[in-house]
């Protein structure tokens, strides 16, 4: 392999005019990563925090998985739920401010050059090359509402779908979250350490999978996120413990 090969096998992307050409028909990719992620780890924590509370009570399995299924399903929905409100709210809101943006646009078309002359300007053009790029960018309509959208307001014209992300949310919440309940609904011995361990595993690979959209090396990005889950577990356990205690002085 040259070296001119291995440098373009390592980067994000080619840069022949071919593969440039093809890559930007195909347009900017919508990731459904964070709402993969935020299932997943909200799934397997509290789907486990459950579990370590009921261990912590020394409560039975059938409480367990009793407990543990309901919050998979019911949490699980509700999280997918909140996403799609909250996913479909930035779209609306998105919606909302173009319609003002382009009133403006139609209605205030000098006060609004003058605003992408400021834009501009901020960025370092001055002169005649101001003056061009302000009339550039303001001869297309649709060019100069996505210019003010994405200056003026900080609006990326990348939408996406609050159907896609309440089902990556739920799909993940699910997955994350049988893990700690396997052990039990499967009647293996010592099933609470076992849990303790699968879902200690998945804490780190959903952290490790992370890190390839981040700065964090994969085993950091894991640890981290080892770490937030079983801190949540724990504080779980202990609340199980105390209530154990608690209920036993009371008679119960």
């Amino acid at each position: 392999m040259t070296g001119t090969s291995f440098a373009v096998s390592h980067m994000e992307h080619s840069h022949h005019p071919d593969a440039i050409a093809e890559r930007l028909e195909q347009g900017p990719r919508v990731n459904y990563l964070r709402d993969w992620i935020y299932g997943g780890i909200d799934g397997a924590v509290t789907t486990f925090a459950v579990v370590a509370g009921v261990v912590g009570a020394e409560l039975s399995a059938g409480i367990v998985l009793i407990l543990g299924v309901a919050n998979v399903l019911a949490d699980g929905f509700s999280m997918a739920a909140s996403n799609y409100s909250g996913t479909k709210a930035e779209i609306d809101d998105y919606k909302r401010i173009r319609q003002i943006e382009l009133r403006h646009i139609r209605q205030h078309p000098e006060g609004e050059r003058e605003e992408l002359r400021q834009i501009f300007a901020a960025k370092g053009f001055t002169g005649e090359e101001l003056e061009r790029m302000v009339g550039a960018f303001s001869k297309n309509e649709e060019i100069w509402l996505e210019t003010m959208l994405t200056e003026e307001y900080g609006l990326s014209n990348v939408r996406r779908s609050p159907l896609l992300a309440g089902v990556a949310t739920f799909l993940a919440f699910l997955v994350c979250g049988a893990v700690p309940l396997a052990p039990f609904v499967l009647g293996l011995p010592n099933a609470a350490e076992i849990a303790t361990a699968a879902t200690g595993v998945v804490f780190f690979a959903i952290g490790a999978m992370k890190s390839r959209w981040s700065t964090q090396p994969f085993w950091s990005s894991g640890i981290e996120t080892f770490v937030i889950g079983m801190g949540a577990a724990i504080l779980a356990y202990g609340v199980g413990v105390v209530l154990r205690g608690l209920a036993t002085t009371a008679g119960f």
